[in-house]
């Protein structure tokens, strides 16, 4: 009788053991990563006015740079990386300075007007960027300049930002997994 008992204890061990590491052995959540952008040269940015975030705007997807990485969302998911054309790595949340970026910045860049005034906007190389992005930040390079190539634009009015860290376009939603 004790010897039944104790191998029907140490059964009852043994599968409480195992199955919860069976169970986390099976558990898993892949996530790919962006198919690579194809540059001829390495791309201009503009700098999307009062704020410090440089965008692609010659390219169709959404490629930003800020704070001496490169964002870009993919799949409804964000990534980053320290380089333009490679290396993107699974970014969890929305980047802080996407709430700065206004949704329609890109027809804005594509029709030359910012809020209504003329922007002439300034392509700016990747080379500059690297460079710089720094010490512009610390400076308030484009802050001192005030117009950030937007004629009539005196003062620093607020743009209209993303009101919440969602997105408004499906694309940006935050994923549901992992958070």
């Amino acid at each position: 009788m004790k010897k039944s008992f104790f191998v029907t204890l140490l059964l009852a061990l043994v599968i409480m053991v195992s199955v919860p590491i069976m169970a986390k052995s099976n558990i898993g959540i892949r996530i790919s990563r962006p198919s690579p952008i194809v540059f001829a040269a390495p791309p201009e940015l503009v700098v999307i006015p009062e704020t410090n975030v440089y965008a692609v705007p010659d390219v169709e997807e959404e490629i930003f740079f800020y704070g001496g990485w490169w964002y870009r969302p993919w799949e409804g998911r964000w990534y980053r990386s320290r380089h333009y054309h490679s290396g993107w790595s699974y970014y969890r949340h929305i980047p802080s300075f996407y709430r700065n970026v206004p949704p329609g910045w890109r027809q804005n860049y594509r029709e030359r007007n910012w809020q209504g005034h003329q922007w002439d906007h300034q392509k700016v190389s990747h080379r500059r960027v690297q460079g710089n992005w720094r010490n512009w930040e610390k400076n308030k390079h484009w802050e001192k300049q005030q117009t950030w190539g937007v004629q009539g634009l005196r003062s620093q009015p607020q743009p209209q930002h993303r009101e919440s860290s969602q997105p408004s376009r499906p694309l940006y939603r935050k994923h549901n997994g992992n958070r």
